[in-house]
């Protein structure tokens, strides 16, 4: 039977990342894809020009229409821009009964927009964290969740996605694409084991990983895989996405998502 993820998360007007690249990426796991949009963007590889923010009573009416309808067996949250959308999802969430949540903790672009007010980031903290099965930050937004800015190394990395999990989150993927070296490095703390993930680095900036990344995960969670082997199903597929990446925008790369996930070879 086809499986139902839904995307919770920003639209972005070039393609490369938020919805569209959600979406694009059910699609290769040959997942069904529903969304609700959180905020409109104008921005493009280059950087993120205008934001704007849709009512928090009509992001929860989206959600709700989804799941009154759809057998919704994983989601994903993405771009979450202000304390009032987090706590109108937060509870959509719970009262809805999602239990397979991907937090994706939108707070710096690729360009280094910020996306997430300052005063949100608690909020993500206090009503996200306890719904998530897992949360998906970079360096930076580790760094910004956890009010410090010592994660600039592996060991780092480690004690963060512990210090992540005590925050609720049952499980945390801190992606280390910014780490030098040869390969890129994501730690996972599942709440029992540390996990390391490696894949050669392009040298590329891309546009959308991460919610490629956390999008790819939920998916195959909604497949019935285990979060360990969805994770490796989707870091193999936005690293193919990335060295396979199309060779236009004047910023950085939007990712190749019609790349063939491992698990539909």
């Amino acid at each position: 039977m086809l499986k139902v993820a839904l995307t919770i998360a920003g639209s972005d007007s070039s393609g490369g990342a938020g919805i569209q690249a959600d979406l694009k990426t059910f699609s290769a796991f040959g997942v069904y894809g529903a969304s609700a949009i959180t905020a409109l963007t104008a921005q493009n590889t280059v950087g993120v020009r205008s934001v704007a923010d849709l009512d928090p009573e009509f992001i929860a009416e989206q959600i709700d229409a989804v799941m009154d309808d759809l057998p919704v067996a994983a989601a994903k949250t993405g771009m979450l821009s202000s304390q009032d959308i987090i706590e109108a999802v937060a509870a959509r969430v719970r009262v809805r009964a999602i239990l397979n949540l991907v937090v994706d903790p939108v707070i710096v672009a690729a360009s280094g927009d910020l996306l997430l007010a300052p005063g949100a980031v608690a909020a993500m903290r206090e009503h996200m964290f306890p719904l998530a099965a897992l949360v998906t930050p970079n360096l930076r937004e580790t760094e910004i969740l956890l009010g410090r800015e010592d994660v600039k190394d592996r060991a780092a990395m480690r004690r963060a996605a512990i210090d992540l999990v005590r925050m609720g989150a049952r499980a945390a993927l801190i992606t280390g694409g910014a780490l030098p070296g040869p390969d890129a490095i994501d730690v996972l703390f599942d709440g029992h084991e540390t996990h390391e993930f490696s894949h050669p680095r392009s040298g590329r900036r891309a546009h959308g990983a991460g919610c490629t990344l956390s999008a790819a995960i939920a998916a195959g969670v909604a497949r019935g895989e285990s979060m360990l082997d969805a994770i490796r199903a989707a870091k193999d597929y936005v690293s193919n996405a990335i060295e396979q990446a199309p060779r236009f925008g004047n910023g950085s790369r939007p990712l190749n998502h019609l790349v063939r996930p491992a698990a539909q070879r």
